[in-house]
């Protein structure tokens, strides 16, 4: 469970990172790319921060990630550039995408009717385990 302390300093670090981000892909002058940090955890010794990226459109945003841990030394250094009045040392930084958008998406898909097993008898052998 997350103390007090814990969830402070992510939501520091999720405000710089969105700041970060979002300036970055401005000054790059790239269009059609939005970049939101869903969440930040950090662990209870403040080493490591992980980051749960939301990236629009779906279609880049395997590259999107990539590209961003390459750069996440530059990040890292921004970010305490930042923080440098909060906090005394920056955890490091791993980068993931957030997929609970879709995730949910299948849920009200399923509770919709769209996914019908019953209908539509070929879905039950992916629910099937195996």
């Amino acid at each position: 469970m997350e103390t007090n302390r814990q969830k402070k300093i992510g939501g520091v670090l999720q405000k710089d990172l969105v700041d970060i981000l979002q300036g970055e892909v401005r000054k790059n002058g790239i269009t059609n790319l939005v970049i939101s940090v869903s969440k930040v955890s950090v662990t209870t010794d403040l080493s490591i921060a992980t980051v749960y990226l939301s990236i629009f459109p779906q279609e880049k945003a395997k590259e999107t990630l990539e590209a961003i841990k390459t750069n996440s030394n530059l990040i890292k250094h921004d970010l305490a550039q930042r923080v440098r009045l909060q906090l005394r040392r920056v955890p490091n930084l791993v980068f993931f995408i957030d997929d609970s958008l879709d995730y949910i998406e299948k849920i009200d898909n399923a509770l919709a009717g769209k996914e019908n097993p019953i209908e539509n008898r070929d879905l039950l052998e992916k629910r099937r385990k195996s």
